[in-house]
Parts: C-alpha cells; sequence; structure tokens
C-alpha cells in the first residue's frame, strides 16, 4: 500500500537539550487505521504533535529525520498548514470549547470560504456519525459527559474534512462501553469516508481491537510493530499492554524490574 504519511527516523527535542523522541519510524496508508500504543510518557503525544505542527507551541522541533504527507514534507510546519493539508488532530485534553454550545463547537473549525452547503453538508456528516450531538446541539459543551464531549471533538474534526485523522488518547477517563461505541463509530468514520486514522493510546486492548497496524513506544522509541493480530498474541504484548499473564491480569507497572526480553523482533 502506498503511505499517506511517513514518518522516517524523527528524533523530537524540547528546550534544545532533552530529546524525547529518538528515530521513530512510522507509516500509514489511505484508509487505514494505525495505532500506537505505550505507557504515559512513552513519546506517544510528542509523535502526534510532531506530526501536526503543535511542537513550535512548546519549544521543541524536529531535529532529525522527515515527515511526509502525501509526498510532501511537513516537519516543522505550522499547525494551519498542515491541517489545511489535511491532517486534523484530536487532543488528549483541551477537546471542546466549553463555553459554546455544540453547535457552535461544530462551526468553529469550518473555513470562511466554505460555503452554505459546504457547512450543511459537514453538519451532517458529523451528525451522522454521532448522532447524539444533533440531541445536544444547543447544549453548553462544558455541560457534556466525557464521552460526548470526545464525541465532539471528533466531529468537530470531521468539520475540517480531514484525510488524516490524528487522535490522542481515545479511552481517556472513559468507561469501557463507551469507549467501545467511539472505536467502532472511529471505524465507521473510516469504512465510509475513507479518511485514515492514526491511533495513540495507552489502552492496548482497545486499539488493538480496530487497528490495522500498530506500533509499540517504550522511552521515545519504537521498539516493536506489526499486524493486529501478530501484537495481540505476542507474549510480551499480552503481559504488559493486555495485562495478561500466567491466567493473571498484571499491568505493566506491576513489573517491578522488566526488562524488554529478546522476544520483541522475535
Amino acid at each position: 500500500m502506498t503511505a499517506l504519511l511517513q514518518v522516517d527516523k524523527i528524533e523530537v527535542v524540547y528546550k534544545r537539550a532533552i530529546t524525547a523522541v529518538q528515530g521513530v519510524t512510522l507509516s500509514v496508508a489511505e484508509g487505514q487505521i494505525v495505532a500506537v500504543l505505550g505507557t504515559n510518557g512513552a513519546g506517544k503525544t510528542t509523535t502526534l504533535r510532531a506530526i501536526s505542527g503543535f511542537l513550535g507551541i512548546d519549544d521543541a522541533g524536529v531535529t532529525e529525520g522527515t515527515i511526509t504527507f502525501q509526498g510532501t514534507r511537513i516537519e516543522n510546519g505550522p499547525p494551519h498548514d498542515i491541517a489545511a493539508r489535511g491532517i486534523v488532530l484530536v487532543p488528549e485534553r483541551e477537546k471542546v470549547f466549553p463555553n459554546l454550545t455544540v453547535a457552535e463547537n461544530l462551526a468553529a473549525p469550518v473555513a470562511r470560504a466554505t460555503g452554505q452547503s459546504g457547512r450543511h453538508r459537514l453538519n451532517e456528516r458529523a451528525y451522522h456519525f454521532f448522532p447524539r450531538l444533533a440531541e445536544l446541539r444547543g447544549r453548553t459543551a462544558g455541560l457534556l459527559s466525557g464521552g460526548e464531549r470526545q464525541m465532539l471533538a471528533i466531529g468537530a474534526a470531521l468539520m475540517c474534512n480531514p484525510q488524516l485523522l490524528l487522535v490522542d488518547e481515545l479511552s481517556l477517563g472513559l468507561a469501557p462501553v463507551v469507549v467501545q461505541d467511539l472505536t467502532q463509530r472511529l471505524t465507521a468514520i473510516r469504512d465510509e469516508l475513507g479518511i485514515a486514522v492514526l491511533l495513540v493510546e495507552q489502552s492496548a486492548a482497545a486499539a488493538l481491537e480496530i487497528s490495522d497496524y500498530a506500533y509499540v513506544m517504550e522511552n521515545g522509541r519504537i521498539v516493536l510493530d506489526g499486524d493486529r493480530e501478530r501484537l495481540k498474541s505476542h507474549q510480551d504484548v499480552q503481559e504488559f499492554y493486555l495485562g495478561q499473564a500466567g491466567g493473571e491480569r498484571r499491568s505493566y507497572r506491576d513489573v517491578k524490574q522488566y526488562r524488554r526480553s529478546r522476544r520483541w523482533y522475535g
């Protein structure tokens, strides 16, 4: 498959001194759902910010490697330019404007050049995938539940008519049943619109249910990658990311002296 997005051996440095990610390579093909898995602090969000152009506001930048979207290099480009090319970020926090209504949040990202018919079409698209938003269109976003805010954030991203959605921590703070509903809707967005998705997740179980391919990050590096079935069946992924070992459920943090085994690339 032809890569829509190609990240090649990037290094990201904060404040010209702190290396956050190093040698990261990943790709997303058209219409693909790709997951980046890892614990908090692994470098997942930094990677998304490097792709979306939001590193600059944190006094950080891509110092080595390249990021290519549809054949054009975009590393260290401004966020508005990258968004205009078709890459839209659904951030981990501050997903919505809390003092605006649902309808106003959906209208906010739409370019002025978009005519009334275009705005209506984009609105109907958001309400099609998230009917709950249509019911709540007059409600102030600050009064929404966590799941409803996540729906609104993705809906607002769809208003930008993206070709690639970057979704940061879809499951954060949400009940499993809500996460399952959201992942199914992401799959429907991909299937119906052909929009590719790069999903950053701490919850490997949720991400591996819908991803075509996945990467595991540790300490700013990719340590394992493969298709969904390979990662779901991999012993280290089962033990440290899916919480399964010897019939017991364990978390990565329960392992006091974790050493990455030679099985990562086995």
